[in-house]
C-alpha cells in the first residue's frame, strides 16, 4: 500500500461522440466511486480508505476540435477532485472509466466517447518516461506527465482551468493558469459555453448497469458567448430563449386563476409554444408578498398534472398534432423551493429548477436572524442541492432577501450608483459559491443566475440592475475592478414581465395613471428589450406571443 496524502486534482474532460452531455456526467460520477472501477490490485495500493470526491467543476464549453479538425464539436469541462489516490493508479482509473463509458480505439486526438486527462496533481511535476525519452511529445501512450505538457496550447483545457482555479501557478512556467490563457495567440472563436437540459421522464429503454445514480440522456442544450476583455460580446451571435410563466396558482399578483385548471394551462403552454417559447416555468406557490401558505402537497397537485399533460397529451383534450410534438419534448421549469416538489415533478418530465430563494428557502428572512433561521436555511440548501445533483438538472438561482416588498436597504455597499449590483454580486455570489463548490456540489455548467428584478428592490435599485445585468455577471467587481466578481461568466435570466416597479413608473410620469399588472404589456417590452441589449440568456415573460416578437427584434439589434 502506498501512502498518500490528500491532494487536489485537475482533470480535464471532453466528448464528441454520442450523448455527449450524458457521457461527462457520468465519468464524473463513476470517479468519485473508485472502489468500484478500480482493479484489485489497485485497491490493494491504495488501501481501505481510498476515495475521490469532485469538489469543483468548471463551466461546459462547445468547441471546434484541434489537430484533427475533421470531426464533430467537443464538449469540454474541467474539475477538482480532492482525493488520496496516486497519481498512477489516478490515470488507471480515469482510463477504466473511458473504457466503462464507452470509449474505443481511435487515432490520436480523434473522436472520443470521453477523455480525461490529468492536468494538475498538486503542484507536482511528474514524468514517468525515461528521462532519455523525454524530449517529445509522440510516446506518451501509457505514461503520466503532469502538468499536461499541451495544455499552454489549448483553450479549451485553460478556460475551464480559470473558471476554478485562476491563481494556480503553473510548476515549471511559473505563471498563473489567468496569464497562460490571457498570454494564448491562437483562439477558437466558435467556442461557447453550454446548459444541457436531461429528458424526463427518463424513456422506457433506458436501461442501466453502472455502480452510480442513473444519468439521464440529453433532451437539448442551449449556448451563450463567453464576455471577457478578449472576447467582446457582439463577437458572437447570440439567441436570447423565452421563457414563459404558467402560474398554476388562484393568486398570484399578475395572472392568478387564469391557468390554474388543466385546460387552461394546456391552451397557454401551447400557445407559448407557437408563439416561439424555449421553456415553460410552471408555479404553484405564490411569491408576491403575503401570499397565502401553500402546503407541499398542495403545490405537488397544482403543478404534476401539468407537467403529466405536457408530456403525455390525452386524446380527449384538444390536439394540434404539431404543437403537441413541439409541446412534449419543450424544457420544463419547476419554481419551487421545495426538494421534495423539485424532486417529485422532474421524476413527472420537468427539467430545470426555478428558485427565487436560491436554495435557502422561504423560511430564509433578510438579514438571517438566529440560528434556527440559518439551520432552516442551510436544510433546505441540502435538498435542493442533492436533487439537483440526482437529476442532472440545469438551475435557475435567483437574487432575494425574504419577502419580496421588504429589505430594500443596499447601502451596506455604498451609496450612489452601483450599490445595489454589488450587493446582488455579494448576496447571490456567496450562496452560488457554497452550491457549486464541496462535496455533493452542483455542476457549475448547470447554474443560471437571475438578479431577481422586483424582490427587495426599490424602483431605481430596480432600473440600476435592469440598466447595468450586464456587469453583474462582468469579470470583476462593479466598484473595485481588482477582485474577481463572484457571478462572473454564469448565464442570466431576467423576468421584469408586469412587474410592480414598471407600473409605479407608468403611475409617477405626468400625466402617469395607475395599471393592473396585465395593462403593463408595453412597459414589459421595454425592459426584455433592455434585458436583450444587457445580454441575458433567458427572459421570463408572461405574453409570450407579444414579447417573443420584442426579443426577435432585439437580438437583431444587440445580439
Amino acid at each position: 500500500m502506498i501512502d498518500t496524502e490528500n491532494v487536489r486534482v485537475a482533470i480535464a474532460l471532453g466528448s464528441n461522440l454520442g450523448d455527449r452531455f450524458h457521457n461527462i456526467e457520468l465519468a464524473l460520477r463513476l470517479v468519485e466511486v473508485p472502489k468500484e472501477v478500480l482493479p484489485s490490485e489497485d485497491l490493494e495500493r491504495c488501501g481501505p480508505d481510498v476515495f475521490a470526491t469532485v469538489i469543483d467543476t468548471s463551466f461546459m464549453y462547445e468547441t471546434t476540435p484541434m489537430y484533427v479538425t475533421n470531426q464533430p464539436s467537443f464538449i469540454n469541462c474541467a474539475c477538482i477532485v480532492e482525493t488520496n489516490i496516486p497519481p498512477k493508479v489516478l490515470l488507471h482509473l480515469l482510463k477504466h472509466i473511458e473504457a466503462a463509458v464507452g470509449r474505443v480505439p481511435s487515432v490520436p486526438n480523434g473522436p472520443r466517447a470521453v477523455d480525461l486527462d490529468i492536468v494538475f496533481y498538486g503542484t507536482r511535476v511528474i514524468d514517468t518516461r525515461p528521462p532519455n525519452e523525454r524530449d517529445t511529445l509522440d510516446n506518451l501512450k501509457g505514461q503520466l506527465v503532469v502538468p499536461h505538457p499541451r495544455m499552454a496550447e489549448r483553450e479549451f483545457v485553460l478556460q475551464p482551468l480559470n473558471d476554478m482555479i485562476p491563481d494556480l501557478v503553473h510548476p515549471i512556467y511559473q505563471k498563473p493558469v489567468w496569464t497562460l490563457l490571457d498570454e494564448l495567440a491562437a483562439r477558437d472563436p466558435s467556442m461557447r459555453r453550454v446548459v444541457p437540459f436531461p429528458r424526463y421522464p427518463l424513456p422506457a429503454d433506458h436501461s442501466w448497469s453502472y455502480p452510480v445514480p442513473n444519468v439521464p440522456p440529453t433532451l437539448t442544450h442551449w449556448t451563450y458567448p463567453i464576455i471577457s476583455s478578449k472576447r467582446p460580446r457582439r463577437a458572437s451571435k447570440q439567441r436570447t430563449h423565452l421563457m414563459a410563466t404558467l402560474n398554476a396558482t388562484p393568486d398570484s399578483f399578475s395572472d392568478g386563476a387564469m391557468h390554474n385548471t388543466l385546460d387552461t394551462a394546456l391552451a397557454y403552454a401551447r400557445d407559448s409554444v407557437d408563439a416561439g417559447a424555449s421553456i415553460i416555468d410552471i408555479g404553484g406557490y405564490s411569491t408576491k408578498p403575503g401570499a397565502t401558505f401553500v402546503s407541499t402537497e398542495e403545490e405537488i397537485s397544482r403543478i404534476v398534472p401539468i407537467v403529466s399533460a405536457i408530456r403525455n397529451p390525452s386524446p380527449g383534450q384538444p390536439v394540434r398534432a404539431d404543437l403537441d410534438a413541439r409541446l412534449k419534448d419543450i424544457p420544463i421549469s419547476i419554481d419551487t423551493f421545495r426538494s421534495e416538489v423539485a424532486r417529485t415533478t422532474i421524476l413527472a418530465g420537468a427539467n430545470c429548477i426555478n428558485d427565487v430563494y436560491a436554495f435557502t428557502g422561504r423560511e430564509d428572512v433578510y438579514p438571517l436572524p438566529d440560528a434556527a433561521a440559518m439551520k432552516r436555511a442551510e436544510e433546505s440548501m441540502a435538498g435542493m442541492k442533492a436533487v439537483a445533483r440526482e437529476f442532472a438538472v440545469p438551475v435557475v438561482l435567483m437574487h432575494s432577501r425574504g419577502d419580496a416588498g421588504q429589505n430594500k436597504d443596499y447601502n451596506m455597499y455604498g451609496e450612489g450608483p452601483g450599490a445595489v449590483i454589488r450587493g446582488v454580486q455579494i448576496e447571490l455570489g456567496d450562496k452560488v459559491e457554497r452550491i457549486i463548490k464541496g462535496k455533493g456540489g452542483v455542476r457549475r455548467w448547470m447554474v443560471i443566475v437571475d438578479p431577481g428584478l422586483g424582490f427587495s428592490k426599490t424602483v431605481e435599485g430596480n432600473l440600476e440592475v435592469l440598466r447595468d445585468a450586464s456587469s453583474i455577471v462582468a469579470e470583476t467587481n462593479v466598484d473595485d475592478p481588482s477582485q474577481r466578481n463572484p457571478l462572473r461568466g454564469y448565464p442570466q435570466l431576467i423576468g421584469p414581465s408586469r412587474k410592480s416597479f414598471l407600473g409605479a413608473i407608468l403611475a409617477r410620469r405626468e400625466r402617469g395613471r395607475e395599471t393592473t399588472p396585465r395593462e403593463r404589456i408595453w412597459a414589459t417590452a421595454t425592459a426584455v428589450a433592455c434585458a436583450v441589449q444587457q445580454g441575458a440568456m433567458v427572459v421570463r415573460v408572461h405574453d409570450t406571443r407579444e414579447m417573443a416578437d420584442v426579443v426577435a427584434v432585439s437580438d437583431e439589434l444587440w445580439s
